[in-house]
């Protein structure tokens, strides 16, 4: 068994975790562009925006409101327009729309940075095993017969040679995997800390919605209006 599986290592080589690992580097690129891509498109002017819908709110002006939040066509906009679209329902009712938003919004955002976080984690290992199959490699090739058969005294000062020089060969790919790994964690927490901003300043965004509708008693007597219109 274990002959078998160390002919099949050798006879493989460790050429295809170089190619691998290669192949997931550019995976890499392209999905750390993409987010790029899709988290500046979604990110909007918080600074002037919680002003902006504080003023439209005290005036009373919730189509204003709304269409502000909509023309910002941001990930801050589309949670507390979620939630506009329920001030009629109360406070609570705007809290759990927005909650519900927020976790579109981060499922949204954190797609595909799963693949970075097990690139980072996992290239490494796929280093390491390319290694060892180098190793293996080269382990064999000097337990072969015919390397035996050549003078004790070249063989005595090629034999080191050959082994270090094939070693170093194999660390290649593990150094390969820590290339590979180091840009996918940083990028990987470089995504995360952008989606934890997003939704934080979603979350200041909605607190002027929420400030407005515990301070405003018209919002209650709305909510019973309806209720009796219901009824």
């Amino acid at each position: 068994m274990i002959e078998h599986l160390t002919q099949l290592m050798v006879r493989g080589g460790a050429l295809w975790v170089l190619w691998l690992l290669v192949a997931l580097s550019v995976v890499t690129v392209a999905i750390s562009l993409e987010r790029a891509i899709a988290f500046r498109r979604t990110h909007g002017n918080v600074a002037s925006l919680v002003p902006a819908l504080r003023k439209a709110l005290r005036e009373q002006d919730v189509s204003g409101a709304a269409k502000l939040l909509d023309d910002s066509d941001s990930l801050e906009g589309r949670v507390v327009a979620a939630g506009l679209a329920e001030s009629e329902m109360g406070y609570a009712a705007v809290e759990e729309a927005m909650a519900a938003a927020s976790g579109l919004e981060r499922k949204r955002l954190e797609k595909n940075l799963l693949f970075l976080g097990t690139v980072g984690n996992n290239a490494p290992f796929i280093g390491l095993l390319g290694t060892v199959i180098g190793v293996v490699g080269a382990f064999e090739e000097l337990g072969k017969p015919q390397a035996m058969n050549n003078a004790m005294a070249a063989a005595s000062s090629l034999a080191p040679e050959r082994v270090m020089g094939t070693i170093a060969e194999a660390l290649v790919a593990t150094a390969v995997g820590l290339v590979v790994a180091i840009p996918a964690v940083a990028l990987f927490n470089f995504f995360q800390g952008k989606v934890v901003a997003a939704l934080a300043d979603a979350d200041t965004l909605g607190h002027v919605l929420l400030a407005h509708l515990r301070a405003d008693p018209s919002a209650n007597t709305r909510r019973g209006n309806l209720r009796e219109a219901a009824e």
